[in-house]
């Protein structure tokens, strides 16, 4: 049912079978063979490899040419379509997603690192040399500098002054010792300096450019990020450079995927799910794990997609459940709160009363609005309450953000529910699994591209092996039902045999 071109087209007038590409890649992902060479040598040792291919065996030139070429990325969309509509048609899938992530390494060097906070620092620090440079220049020679931030100008008037001592030179060559030359050569050493700093602005420019909204990035691939990840041998908490790989599932078939550059979860979850409902793949119930829980999501869900229900905890919803929590006098949850005339009293008696409004912004522009509630400093007889201010004497504030208390609510009453429960419950055995079998099983820990649109592609031929491998053990389980059990295997091998080329029956 897929529409594939008959032939692959690459470099020189050379042409080899599209499908017999895929069906060969699919074949070599799905038994854990990733690298191109190992897949070359796969197709020419394995028999049913060999027999995909007709003993036409491709290089591995031609197999990295195809996964990295953007064929792939029509051939997946049109698989994704397909599937999904056969896997509802035979009631497969029902409606919920469920989403979680994981970080597979990048096909980089760990020591290849760039960090945002050294390239500033290190461009302060020229920016501070130059200034010190082109003073120096200025008073040696006077250049009429006016502007000390145009180094280029600066430079070029540096150069034509270096040009005219370099004609008086010639026209006394003779004089020695002459007076010209010590200044040109202390101006050729200014100018040398002064094109060093203007190379490395230039290059902090471009890393700045590069990081983009990121913290750091890998010279070996700029588009990975270094991240923290459970892999930690040496038990130091040493970042490497991975993707941040998103998935939604349902009965662990492979619904949709995203590859972030940013490691937390919480800012994955909107341009996921964007993409999830460009590709009609959102369903009703979104289920996540409490990574995903933030004011941010919940308030973008409840506005672009009112009519799914969102069962995400948010991060401190279980510690709040726990004894120690509720007997906590510091916590604002555990003090007496009059709706009336909107006060607090908290355990020590001490009154906090609605001072004002305020809003705070955060590092990526999303608003939040607080009520701010300050202490009573003095009692019924004016006499000074001691609790009511810090150790430094400031009257005691606390701020309430009643919007993120409202989601906190909605969230806690979903998930209290009878529904809630079961599929929270049911995240844990259709997500986990598959980033189980994927990295355990099939070994698929690191990729073998490098850029963001050649790892893209990887993961999609990735993908596309996985859900192939699923429905293959499906229909051996249907197999097993349905057969003689004498005949059991012969029949479930074809049926194995068959699914692996049935995308271009």
């Amino acid at each position: 049912s897929l529409n594939i071109a008959k032939n692959y087209i690459f470099g020189r007038p050379q042409v080899y079978s599209s499908p017999a590409l895929l069906k060969l890649i699919l074949f070599a992902y799905s038994r854990g063979v990733y690298s191109c060479r190992k897949i070359e040598t796969f197709a020419r040792e394995n028999k049913y490899a060999e027999w995909l291919v007709q003993a036409d065996c491709p290089s591995y030139r031609t197999i990295a040419r195809f996964i990295t070429s953007k064929e792939i990325d029509d051939i997946f969309q049109n698989f994704s379509a397909n599937l999904i509509s056969i896997l509802r048609q035979h009631n497969l899938i029902d409606e919920a997603v469920y989403i979680d992530g994981t970080k597979i390494h990048a096909n980089a060097n760990k020591y290849s690192f760039v960090w945002r906070k050294n390239t500033i620092r290190y461009s302060e620090l020229n920016a501070k040399k130059a200034e010190k440079l082109i003073s120096e220049i200025n008073e040696a020679v006077n250049l009429g500098i006016e502007n000390y931030d145009d180094w280029e100008l600066i430079l070029a008037r540096l150069e034509n002054r270096i040009d005219e001592l370099n004609r008086k030179i010639e026209e006394n060559p003779k004089l020695s010792p002459n007076p010209d030359k010590q200044k040109r050569r202390k101006l050729k050493s200014k100018h040398r300096k002064l094109k060093q700093c203007i190379d490395k602005k230039i290059e902090y420019q471009k890393q700045l450019e590069t990081y983009g909204s990121r913290n750091s990035y890998s010279k070996t691939d700029t588009d990975a990020t270094f991240m923290r990840l459970k892999e930690d041998p040496m038990k130091n908490g040493q970042t490497k450079p991975a993707y941040n790989l998103q998935i939604a599932t349902n009965n662990q078939f492979v619904l949709g995927y995203y590859l972030a550059q940013n490691p937390t979860d919480t800012r994955t979850l909107i341009p996921f799910l964007n993409i999830l409902n460009n590709q009609n793949v959102l369903s009703q119930n979104i289920i996540a794990d409490a990574g995903y829980g933030s004011e941010t999501n919940y308030r973008f869900i409840e506005d672009h997609f009112p009519n799914c229900n969102a069962f995400i905890p948010y991060s401190t919803m279980l510690k709040e459940e726990s004894h120690k929590w509720k007997v906590d006098d510091r916590k604002v949850m555990n003090w007496e709160y009059n709706e009336k005339d909107d006060y607090f009293v908290n355990c020590n008696g001490v009154r906090f009363n609605f001072l004002r409004y305020s809003v705070r912004h955060d590092s990526y522009g999303f608003e939040r609005k607080f009520k701010v509630y300050a202490a009573e400093k003095y009692d019924e007889n004016h006499q000074l309450i001691s609790d009511s201010l810090t150790p430094k004497g400031y009257v005691k504030k606390i701020y309430i953000n009643p919007e993120w208390e409202y989601f906190k609510n909605k969230a806690k009453d979903k998930l209290s529910s009878s529904e809630g429960k079961a599929l929270y419950y049911q995240r844990k055995f259709d997500v986990e699994p598959v980033f189980g079998t994927l990295k355990a099983s099939l070994r698929f820990t690191r990729f073998t591209v490098r850029g963001l649109p050649k790892v893209n592609r990887q993961m999609a031929l990735v993908i596309m092996a996985w859900n192939m491998r699923k429905l293959t053990n499906k229909i051996v389980q249907f197999c097993e039902y349905q057969f003689n059990p004498k005949e059991k295997n012969s029949e479930i091998q074809f049926f194995k045999l068959h699914f692996a080329i049935f995308i271009t029956e």
